[in-house]
């Protein structure tokens, strides 16, 4: 025998009733509203919006290189030991002028060559009055070079990117685990990885995308767009996942290639012919017979 009231019977069930609606509609919200749990769910929910319309290609390369930099670290984007200009302590501006124009860069590590250790960073600009002879007798190196900032290969470029726009520092020595430098990175290395490749005006140009070298053999900048390769090749890659000949190479090849390393893709060879900054610079195209 049941003793509770009708009413209160009937209320209870309507509150179960109520309750079982209102998990339902919470369940399908849930559904519609995903919340990505991980970075890598993030940016496959951004690309998905890319490929609705919803994000251009240009914001969705920026969005991904903004994720990429919060775990990607210094040595993956550093400019290597052997590729940097430095300016040894002991050496004479007759000695160093020379390189330092031709390099066409405005940062120098000061490298002393004792003890392998970096004095300073000397800035270009700090040269000028000493291109005159007249006033060479007066260059003292060190009360021009400016405190070098010191950094481990393995340090987030995010939490890099923070703390050289803090100390408005331009460039860092990268040193390994046992304190040897490695190589250098600026802020424009970093920069690159979120908007892409930065050109100045000492960027080498050859003026042209592609250029005939040989009968068949193309030379290719690796910022050539999709539809441009395309257009002079008569191909059809895909302009879907990237912009430019560069990415879709890169993608196929897996890692980071060498120079002289060799892929063919739809019927085309592709010879990687120069690196720069740990990006291909250009590329040798032919038709494969």
């Amino acid at each position: 025998m049941n003793d509770e009231p009708p009413s209160i019977s009937a209320e209870s069930n309507g509150l179960g009733f109520r309750k079982k609606i209102k998990d339902r509609i919470k369940e399908i919200y849930q559904n519609f509203s995903y919340k990505p749990k991980n970075k890598q769910e993030l940016a496959g929910s951004i690309r998905d919006s890319s490929e609705r319309g919803v994000l251009e290609k240009g914001t969705l390369n920026m969005i991904e290189g903004a994720l990429k930099v919060s775990t990607d670290q210094v040595r993956d984007v550093m400019i290597p030991r052997p590729q940097v200009v430095f300016i040894e302590k002991d050496e004479k501006p007759e000695d160093f002028l020379p390189r330092v124009i031709k390099s066409g860069h405005s940062r120098f590590p000061v490298l002393n060559t004792e003890n392998d250790k970096i004095e300073g960073i000397l800035l270009a600009k700090e040269l000028l009055p000493f291109i005159s002879a007249e006033n060479i007798s007066t260059f003292e190196l060190d009360k021009l070079i400016r405190p070098a900032k010191l950094v481990p290969e393995s340090k987030k470029l995010n939490i890099l990117l923070d703390e050289l726009k803090a100390s408005r520092n331009h460039m860092a020595i990268v040193l390994d685990e046992y304190g040897d430098i490695t190589g250098i990175v600026t802020i424009e290395d970093v920069l690159e990885e979120i908007v892409g490749e930065i050109e100045d005006e000492h960027d080498k140009d050859t003026g042209t995308l592609i250029k005939e070298i040989a009968k068949d053999e193309f030379l290719v900048s690796a910022l050539t767009p999709i539809d441009v390769f395309n257009e002079k090749f008569d191909s059809s890659l895909s302009d879907k996942d990237f912009d430019t000949l560069g990415g879709i190479v890169m993608h196929h090849f897996a890692r980071f290639p060498k120079p002289n390393d060799a892929i063919n893709i739809e019927g085309l060879r592709f010879v990687i012919n120069s690196l720069e900054r740990r990006r291909i610079k250009r590329i040798k195209v032919s038709k494969i017979n």
